[in-house]
């Protein structure tokens, strides 16, 4: 007994012999069936208002995608933002525009933009620790009241990424190739925005810094835009080469090394009893008289000095004087992870030396993982995937790069940090802040401070050089306490560096 033959639409059968007969959907066909894709010109927009230190924020936020322009005027890239933008403003040639990039190089916007000075911020613990359920809540802190901001996620990081298969990567990976496509990507921004007249301002992190140092330069000599300010957080050594030690050496660590003993209180008891910011103070005019100095005669120093440094490294980096001696008295950054806390089977992070890990075993030089970087990544990525996909309605199959690939990196002649001593001095309206957490071992706050006063060389520039320091790590702004600070000093950098209607940009006697 045979069953019957089913009915099947006509459009079917056909479609089938089609297939049967031609061996299948072409290449092509496939090809654009199952490949991910970034729209490259889209906005997607919302309203929202948020309660900013007691007063009511209406603003407007758009999350979209806008074009990097090759030499022929053709897209070959897109970038994708969130645009903050508050609602209430009659006047916005008043109206400060911040323009925010992380690291990495390789780094998405998401964590200045979730942790920081956005009117949203993630779910985390008043320590900065993650906490479920995942997700985002207001932002009491944020500076939306003062500037609108745009957060923006270079090629390969967050969803951004290249458009044309043709174009060369070195377009865009590299110091000076970064800067030079982001500078004409914010022209084309600020055009369509109609912010000229805006005051304007660059914020990076990290290697941000590097970026926002090189844009200064160059936003002002081939785009005449000419900025108000540009804030450092947790700064790069910027390319700089003073003559003395070089940003980040080993030798300027040790007041980092002071801060995050006396944090996990391995100290002896006559510093852990201490204030930290006078116990810093103390070791940072240590470092800078005694230690350096001894440092510079290596080999050479007298046997006797080089015990009564080795001690007194050992006191204020809680070290033992047996292990500062062993490292030559310049203990490398990674050895002091794995070191400071090894009587208790613990490591100590790399960006913010608050956290502590856990190693297979206590021996060794290097930690097994950075314990912060993995409990920022445990609470960023779920955060920012749910806000930008769920709550402002982004739609994309492709995967939000919290690091991507953005190699090989060309690093060679990076004069960021000349670039930017070089647009101050240009633009008597340009001032400079820079933050920094006492427990970042990876830019560390001393360094940042050493970095300051080398682009401050010149006694003219140093009233529109700005420093500050945190009681947390490289994103000193997860700690509760000092994100309110924290957007607090972003609020009176951005008030003291826009000058009255009608004064003159001009040196004078």
């Amino acid at each position: 007994m045979s069953l019957p033959l089913p009915t099947w639409p006509r459009t079917f059968v056909l479609g089938t012999l089609a297939l049967l007969l031609l061996g299948g959907p072409t290449q092509a066909q496939e090809t654009t069936a199952l490949k991910r894709t970034l729209p490259p010109d889209t906005t997607i927009t919302d309203t929202d208002r948020v309660t900013v230190q007691g007063e009511e924020v209406p603003y407007e936020v758009t999350t979209g995608t806008q074009p990097v322009y090759g030499e022929n005027d053709a897209a070959v890239a897109s970038l994708h933002y969130t645009y903050y933008r508050r609602t209430d403003v009659d006047d916005e040639t008043r109206r400060p525009l911040m323009i925010s990039f992380n690291g990495g190089p390789g780094s998405g916007s998401l964590w200045m933009h979730l942790g920081y000075t956005s009117p949203k911020r993630l779910k985390i613990s008043d320590e900065g620790f993650p906490t479920q359920p995942y997700g985002v809540q207001d932002n009491p802190h944020s500076i939306i009241d003062e500037a609108d901001i745009v957060y923006v996620n270079p090629v390969n990081t967050g969803f951004s990424r290249v458009i044309d298969e043709d174009t060369d990567p070195e377009q865009f990976f590299g110091v000076n190739a970064d800067v030079e496509y982001l500078a004409d990507w914010i022209d084309t921004f600020v055009s369509r925005q109609e912010r000229w007249r805006s005051p304007k301002y660059l914020i990076g992190e990290s290697y941000g810094t590097t970026r926002v140092a090189g844009l200064a330069g160059e936003l002002q000599n081939s785009h005449w835009m000419y900025l108000n300010g540009v804030i450092l957080v947790s700064p790069t050594g910027l390319g700089m080469e003073p003559a003395g030690p070089s940003p980040r050496s080993e030798a300027l660590k040790l007041p980092y090394y002071a801060a995050t003993a006396w944090y996990h209180e391995q100290l002896p008891s006559d510093l852990q009893n201490r204030d930290l910011q006078a116990l810093l103070s103390e070791v940072e005019n240590y470092t800078v008289e005694e230690y350096i100095p001894a440092v510079t005669r290596g080999g050479f120093i007298d046997s006797a000095r080089r015990q009564e440094v080795a001690q007194q490294v050992a006191r204020y980096s809680g070290l033992s004087e047996q292990f500062v001696l062993n490292h030559n008295l310049a203990v490398p950054a990674d050895a002091f992870w794995k070191e400071l806390l090894q009587g208790e089977g613990r490591t100590v992070g790399r960006l913010d030396s608050r956290y502590q890990g856990v190693d297979v075993k206590n021996a060794g030089d290097e930690y097994d993982y950075p314990a912060e970087l993995t409990a920022w990544n445990h609470a960023f990525a779920p955060a920012i995937n749910h806000y930008l996909r769920d709550d402002l309605g982004f739609e994309t199959d492709l995967k939000y790069n919290l690091f991507g690939s953005v190699y090989p990196w060309e690093d060679d002649d990076n004069d960021t940090g000349e670039e930017l001593r070089q647009a101050m001095a240009q633009n008597p309206f340009l001032h400079v802040l820079v933050q920094s957490g006492y427990y970042d071992g990876a830019t560390d706050y001393f360094s940042a401070k050493y970095v300051m006063w080398q682009l401050g060389s010149r006694q003219t520039l140093r009233d529109r050089l700005r420093f500050e320091g945190y009681r947390s790590g490289h994103m000193m702004y997860l700690r509760d306490e000092d994100l309110g600070t924290a957007n607090d000093h972003l609020r009176s950098f951005i008030e003291e560096s826009i000058p009255a209607e009608g004064m003159p940009a001009k040196y004078g006697r």
